[in-house]
């Protein structure tokens, strides 16, 4: 059986809120927004950054429920500045069949303040 790589779910168009380099690593999403996009503490994820074109993968951090934080920490802190736009997606592996038939979370919050509209 073949299993391939679909999209699970994606928050577009975020505000960076901070960056941390003095950690250890990781991105921290406010967890209002990761109930939305169905993500879950210590999730591999994709950061596409909109406004210099850096893709990376890393692994989530609960932020605090209602800030809005979206934090990139460690080294992807260098891949970004405070206020850049970013997506976040996160992918799931499931039979060719299952896939055909599977619909992805897609969520848009607000870009200003990264709350769910």
């Amino acid at each position: 059986m073949m299993n391939v790589e679909v999209v699970k779910s994606k928050l577009h168009n975020v505000s960076v809120t901070e960056a941390n380099l003095n950690y250890v690593g990781s991105i921290t999403i406010d967890e209002d927004l990761m109930d939305a996009a169905t993500i879950i503490e210590n999730e591999k994820v994709q950061v596409v950054n909109n406004n210099n074109g850096e893709r990376l993968e890393t692994y989530v951090i609960k932020g605090e429920r209602g800030s809005g934080v979206i934090c990139l920490n460690g080294a992807a802190a260098r891949k970004v500045a405070v206020g850049d736009i970013i997506i976040i997606i996160t992918y799931a592996s499931m039979p060719l069949e299952e896939a055909k038939q599977y619909k992805p979370v897609f969520v848009f919050p607000d870009t200003e303040t990264n709350k769910l509209v």
